[in-house]
């Protein structure tokens, strides 16, 4: 059965790929349109561009079909060492593409690519905090935090 869309048209299929080479600029685009930008520098494109750089596995989602094939709709960013532990940072999934697996399907390509043997870790954003248990994650609460310092020197 294909997916289809709120008018009843086939969604077009979604090609996943490990793309260490993501843009800035695709990037921050997605943050936008899935609401995570809300807690993201989108605005230091120099910030935005080491996010991407030093990433350990960046895996998007994009349309592989229709007018707008290509298009990005869904990235996951994860830092990792690949032996024990592998930190799932950004997780965004364009707004009007949710609710069709595309987040569950990032996470666990995310973390095969990383290694299925590592623990996947994440901080959920306030809205999605429903979501990661609806998919099989089990909360923890022992989770602390030292936030950086937003300020430039």
């Amino acid at each position: 059965m294909t997916p289809a869309d709120s008018a009843g048209a086939a969604a077009p299929p979604i090609r996943y790929a490990v793309e260490p080479g993501l843009t800035a600029g695709e990037f921050v685009d997605v943050l936008r349109r899935s609401t995570l930008a809300e807690r993201r520098p989108v605005h230091d494109a120099a910030t935005m561009a080491g996010m991407l750089r030093h990433a350990g596995v960046i895996v998007t989602a994009r349309l592989d079909g229709g007018a707008d094939a290509g298009l990005l709709i869904g990235v996951s960013r994860a830092i990792t060492d690949r032996h024990f532990c592998t930190y799932l940072s950004d997780l965004a999934v364009d707004a009007s593409h949710q609710r069709r697996g595309v987040g569950r399907e990032l996470i666990r390509r995310t973390h095969e690519a990383a290694g299925m043997h590592t623990t996947l870790i994440l901080l959920a954003a306030p809205a999605a905090r429903a979501y990661y248990p609806h998919i099989g994650m089990t909360p923890h609460d022992a989770c602390w935090v030292i936030p950086g310092n937003t300020t430039q020197a």
